[in-house]
């Protein structure tokens, strides 16, 4: 008897060590983007592109950014296991100067919560 408790035990402690192996996994192809040295008024879109390595779907919950300057737009469905996803973001170049902000990723992935970068300078456009 104590054998068939044992052996219970064991499988049930195996099957919830396997049920816990199947979590998402995010990677990006960066984490920094940077815009180098563009104009003030330029094309302030940029992508940062990522995989889900993981063995479970990918959901990103929310995406925020550090300030109102940048606005990030995170995907709207999950992104199954071996799939690639992007969450874009958008840069006000109407404000001169260097550019350094960071991007919150909250998802269900094995490490939850990631910062992206963005990094660059927007120059006055000469004659202006």
């Amino acid at each position: 008897m104590k054998k068939v408790v044992l052996l219970m035990f064991v499988g049930l402690l195996a099957f919830n060590v396997i049920a816990q192996d199947k979590t998402a996994k995010i990677e990006f192809k960066t984490e920094t983007v940077d815009y180098g040295v563009i104009e003030a008024g330029s094309d302030g879109v940029r992508v940062f592109e990522f995989t889900n390595t993981g063995s479970a779907p990918l959901i990103i919950s929310k995406v925020s950014s550090s300030c109102g300057c940048t606005i990030p737009k995170k995907p709207e469905e999950a992104i199954l296991p071996g799939k690639t996803g992007e969450i874009q973001v958008k840069y006000d170049t109407k404000r001169v100067g260097p550019i350094r902000k960071a991007i919150t990723v909250i998802s269900n992935a094995d490490t939850p919560t990631k910062i992206l970068k963005i990094k660059g300078e927007v120059k006055a456009v000469e004659g202006k």
